[in-house]
């Protein structure tokens, strides 16, 4: 791609769709494969002729056109489309673009710098099921919940982008530059990044740059946006590669480069990299990275760029001295296989290649567990190693929306494992060095289920879901009906109910989650990332673990059984007074066990307890600055 054509300074503004530039409306839309376009304007007596340039490029300009108007694209005279590049679509995907102002919100997060990967605690939100309401406003009134109550640092926001109808999980998005109407559009969105950074959260957006929904997809019309070299499961793969790709890398990157100026987010996650074909010298991933690494220089703030990617492959984060592309993170889900084969039991579909608690020690130690062997699953060898990277590199999680929402009944933990699983399954990701990531509700157990749902207007196009949803669950030999994706009752009952924190052992779960969180952020050497400085080892052939970690003088060792029994374990303890930080199976998490003494001296033999069934214990000390020593067994 021409250096020319990629922004790098602060005065960086969208070139494309509808731009004010001070009474007058500039249209710009890239269409190759059009031959003529004008301007429709809704409501309007008359078109407005575009003219064409050498790339393509067609152009017009239009004097006093008030913020508010709605317009198509006519395309040869015949086709009446959305613009490519609307800031909001008013009436969907199907429906005119609106002219915008992108400069008349009121921005009060000047001082806001953003947070470093160390200082993440994620939370995932889908727009439309946290709140009765569905919509960005509506989150608002949580924000204290979020930030102080339960203690997170950052929200991520599943794609936003307008998609067909009112129901989708986002992944379905049409218009990438428009934010979802009934979730409240442009200024929805923005009222709740602004008065996110005022509370000190950050906000990162989920992007999809591997394929667009199958309704309302109006790019093709326009342009070689996508490719038939590659296939996708989801729709046609996008046009990284192929001849005219140039301008439709640009399209992907000045979306990118949109989210985090025009709408001020910390960062993305870019979602399935798996389904993004890209053979040229610099893939798109890294050209992405690149261009918000420049305008993070330019904006004064941390811009991060998350991916998730089942390739585990290691070029995903490694950093360009070494061949990499240089993201700053990538979801670990070899991580959340290993959890949850422990916890469940489950063998089937990808997890039958998962249930050993030695992968979960590697996950911890290395990051991806299958780093070349062979893989029965994929029935071929698998990934490249990770174990030269800092855990700070993966985002780990016990649930997120496609590990409950891609099960048969959309079930999530707490109703497959018991309580005291739960609260170990909070401890191991939440002590742990790497990225916690915790899904809407987690927090306190909840128990509606998150399904699969879309809100399509084509019967063919709901049918092939309907049939592509039973296939997809084939795989893991999972019984029973399978909630219509298209019945607006699978959406409703998908919505989460925050005030159950406040009852049962709902309101016990919540307290342990903040407790553990307040650790992660006290604690220097639970809030430190260094790969060096901590010890995660397997007790014997137990399924129990032992991590240590420290910085400088402080320490934590901590202590879980991933059995369903009582386990003994005996462990070497630093020499000096160790505090009981957690017991996980104490009365106060209303537990059975608790019989480990809240502080004792050790004088550096081994030390041994007895841990309750799906628990674990975590002690600190603060002492002289020494190397780490190992467990015992």
């Amino acid at each position: 791609m021409d250096r020319k054509n990629e922004p790098s300074n602060k005065s960086w503004r969208l070139r494309s769709g509808a731009c004010l530039s001070g009474d007058r409306v500039m249209f710009r839309v890239w269409a190759p494969s059009v031959a003529s376009m004008s301007i429709i304007i809704k409501g309007g007596p008359n078109e407005i002729a575009m003219a064409r340039d050498r790339e393509g490029y067609f152009v017009a300009s239009c004097d006093h056109l008030p913020v508010g108007t709605n317009y198509f694209y006519l395309l040869n005279g015949e086709k009446q489309r959305p613009d490519p590049v609307s800031r909001y679509q008013p009436e969907g995907v199907h429906g005119p673009s609106e002219v915008i102002d992108p400069g008349s919100f009121n921005w009060e997060d000047q001082d806001w710098r953003g947070l470093s990967l160390e200082k993440l605690i994620l939370y995932e939100i889908h727009t439309g099921t946290f709140t009765p309401e569905g919509t960005f406003e509506a989150i608002l009134p949580l924000l204290d919940y979020l930030k102080h109550d339960l203690g997170v640092t950052a929200i991520e926001l599943m794609p936003v982008s307008q998609f067909p109808g009112e129901r989708n999980w986002g992944y379905d998005g049409a218009c990438l530059y428009a934010p979802q109407n009934s979730y409240g559009g442009p200024s929805g969105l923005k009222k709740l990044v602004n008065a996110c950074h005022g509370k000190g959260l950050a906000v990162f957006l989920d992007v999809v740059y591997n394929h667009l929904g199958p309704e309302g997809n109006y790019l093709a019309d326009y342009g070689p946006y996508f490719t038939d070299r590659y296939k996708t499961p989801w729709g046609s793969a996008v046009n990284f590669d192929g001849p005219r790709s140039g301008e439709v890398r640009r399209f992907i990157i000045d979306n990118a480069l949109y989210w985090v100026t025009e709408y001020h987010v910390d960062g993305l996650r870019i979602d399935a990299v798996h389904g993004i074909f890209d053979l040229s010298a610099r893939h798109i991933l890294f050209d992405i990275r690149e261009a918000l690494r420049r305008q993070s220089k330019c904006l004064g703030r941390t811009i991060l760029v998350f991916a998730e990617s089942d390739l585990n492959d290691v070029r995903i984060i490694n950093p360009p001295r070494k061949g990499g592309y240089g993201l700053d993170a990538q979801w670990n889900d070899d991580f959340h296989h290993s959890l949850h084969a422990l916890l469940t039991g489950q063998r089937t579909g990808y997890y039958q290649d998962f249930g050993d608690i030695r992968q979960l020690v590697k996950a911890m130690n290395e990051g991806f567990v299958y780093s070349g062997q062979y893989s029965s699953f994929r029935e071929r060898c698998h990934g490249s190693s990770s174990k030269h990277l800092s855990p700070i590199k993966f985002v780990i999680f016990s649930q997120n929306h496609d590990q409950v929402g891609n099960r048969v009944r959309g079930d999530r933990l707490a109703t497959l494992v018991p309580f005291e699983a739960l609260k170990l399954a909070a401890g191991i990701i939440l002590l742990s060095p790497s990225i916690p990531l915790l899904f809407m509700g987690e927090e306190y157990g909840e128990r509606a289920p998150f399904y699969y749902f879309i809100s399509h207007g084509d019967e063919g196009l709901i049918n092939a879901v309907r049939t592509g949803r039973r296939e997809e669950f084939a795989a893991f030999q999972w019984e029973g009906e399978i909630p219509d994706p298209q019945d607006p009752a699978t959406f409703l009952n998908s919505k989460i109910t925050v005030s159950l924190r406040h009852h049962e052992n709902h309101a016990t779960l919540f307290e342990f989650y903040r407790a553990l969180i307040r650790l992660r952020k006290e604690i220097p050497a639970l809030s430190h990332s260094d790969r060096k400085k901590s010890r995660i080892k397997r007790f014997g052939k137990k399924r129990a673990l032992f991590i240590q970690r420290q910085c400088d003088s402080n320490r934590i060792v901590c202590l879980l059984n991933f059995d369903s029994s009582p386990t003994a374990v005996k462990t070497l303890m630093e020499p000096g007074r160790w505090q009981k930080l957690m017991d996980s199976s104490s009365a106060e998490w209303e537990g059975k066990g608790g019989t480990a003494p809240p502080c004792f001296e050790s004088d550096g033999g081994d030390v041994s307890f007895q841990l309750a069934p799906y628990s674990f214990l975590l002690f600190g000390q603060n002492g002289k600055k020494a190397g780490l020593r190992e467990g015992s067994s």
